[in-house]
């Protein structure tokens, strides 16, 4: 094993064994990142993206993903089975992610079907949740979304029933209501601790999408007076959201995406423009060195602690050790159902 702190060293060392591996190896590395790990990837992109690349490919015998837990769980659902995954650090995880256990939501589901009708509800799953949660979706006819295509997503389930329960993250699921054209009354919030979900069987009932009581915390931190900050700055500027930001924050906004939108919003913006951006610090940070010609500042610093996780030094560790440790595996009966609804997800128009 290397034992070295020098970044320079630790990346000439990653690259020698990226090198001697070739194409039996795939490292997929999240926007969110660090620079020096991103830049060391095979395929950089958000989860939709990193999500078809996994399933994409057959050659590789090692997918190392630099992401989070649940990203490499759906990494290692799709994967064939002469393919191993790993993580450079086990303990990435997503605190929007753990918002929502399987127990809590199948009690969810018992309690909302006698008021809306067996074949009424449709369960959509943002993809930052863990296997069980995806397998409770393909077991009860519903899918996967990311925050590249959960408009497509929800359309997908009010053409299947009349009801969507969406979770863990209801900023998602309500921004999305608001562009396919719901109205406030039609879309309740779903408390897990509270009987009915602290929602009336009348408003149940009538609601046509039940958004989950999570939140991602990174996205969470901009606030309305951000926005107003940003325009006195710079009053010429766009501002560009993510979508798992409140809907406040997404309708002061010029524009709102996931991050490869983002990623796309700032490579076609002209020169000379500024583009303010409410999302995760270390995408912000590449982005304005990749485009010097452009002003690419954050809204606020926001940093998402468990991608920052991953560094060269476990990275490098996981590459000496491939096969062996922070192997990323998925019952296979989880994984049977998971499949079917990321299936769905991946069969949705772009």
């Amino acid at each position: 094993m290397t034992t070295t702190d020098n970044p320079v060293e630790l990346a000439a060392r990653i690259r020698q064994l990226k090198d001697k591996l070739g194409n039996e190896m795939l490292i997929l590395t999240h926007h969110y990142q660090r620079k020096e790990i991103v830049e060391l990837g095979d395929f950089r992109g958000d989860s939709f993206d990193l999500s078809q690349k996994a399933a994409a490919n057959r050659e590789a015998r090692f997918i190392v993903f630099c992401g989070v837990h649940f990203m490499a769980e759906s990494a290692a659902i799709l994967a064939q089975p002469h393919q191993t995954v790993q993580i450079p650090d086990f303990e990435a995880g997503c605190s929007m992610a753990d918002m929502a256990r399987v127990h809590e939501v199948e009690t969810a589901w018992r309690e909302i079907l006698p008021l809306a009708g067996s074949d009424a509800v449709i369960p959509i799953v943002y993809m930052n949740s863990d296997a069980h949660l995806k397998a409770f979706c393909g077991r009860h006819g519903g899918l996967v979304c990311t925050s590249s295509n959960g408009e497509a997503a929800v359309r997908r389930g009010f053409a299947l029933g009349q009801k969507i329960l969406f979770f863990p993250d209801q900023h998602l699921g309500r921004n999305v209501g608001n562009r396919i054209g719901l109205k406030p009354d039609e879309m309740i919030l779903w408390d897990p601790h509270q009987p009915l979900g602290g929602n009336r069987p009348e408003t149940i009932q009538q609601a046509r999408l039940i958004l989950w009581n999570g939140f991602c915390q990174v996205h969470t931190h901009f606030g309305e007076k951000h926005l107003r900050r940003a325009r006195e700055q710079y009053p010429n500027a766009k501002i560009v959201v993510h979508p798992e930001c409140t809907q406040e924050v997404v309708a002061l906004a010029d524009a709102s995406g996931s991050t490869g939108f983002i990623v796309k919003y700032v490579k076609e913006a002209p020169p000379g423009s500024t583009i303010v951006i409410g999302t995760e610090i270390n995408l912000i940070r590449r982005l304005a060195l990749e485009y010097p010609d452009r002003t690419v500042v954050p809204l606020q610093h926001s940093l998402c602690p468990s991608m920052f996780r991953i560094n060269l030094q476990n990275l490098l560790w996981t590459l000496e050790n491939l096969g062996t440790v922070n192997r990323v595996t998925v019952p296979d009966d989880i994984k049977a159902d998971a499949l079917l609804a990321l299936d769905r997800m991946l069969q949705l128009p772009s």
